[in-house]
């Protein structure tokens, strides 16, 4: 399964420069705060999230939050996408993977999900 995001940045800053911390705590935890550098790091990571619920099939909302997908980073700087163990198990997920770019007044994500064969 593959789900995609686009976001324009200014729209994230916007947001940033009108909530701060408060705005970011709705969709990213304590940790992931901490990687970000600026308002383009948090659109990439508003739309990796987006796209992963998007590759779930269930769009963020009930069934999944923002705070049950997670991001961290490589020792490179690559991102790295993980959900909440009980998402795993229910969607039977196997693996996944995450990219993240940004171009001018964009952030992009696409997130590929991988299904145990059953």
């Amino acid at each position: 399964m593959i789900g995609i995001d686009l976001i324009k940045v200014e729209r994230m800053k916007g947001s940033i420069e009108r909530f701060g911390e408060k705005f970011l705590l709705r969709f990213l935890s304590p940790e992931e705060i901490i990687l970000i550098k600026n308002h383009k790091t948090a659109a990439g990571f508003w739309a990796a999230k987006e796209a992963c619920s998007k590759a779930l099939g269930c769009g963020i909302g009930k069934e999944c939050s923002f705070h049950d997908i997670k991001l961290t980073k490589t020792a490179k700087g690559a991102p790295v996408i993980t959900l909440a163990h009980e998402l795993l198990k229910s969607y039977s997920i196997s693996d996944m993977s995450v990219s993240i770019t940004h171009d001018g007044d964009y952030a992009m994500a696409v997130v590929a999900i991988e299904k145990t064969k059953v």
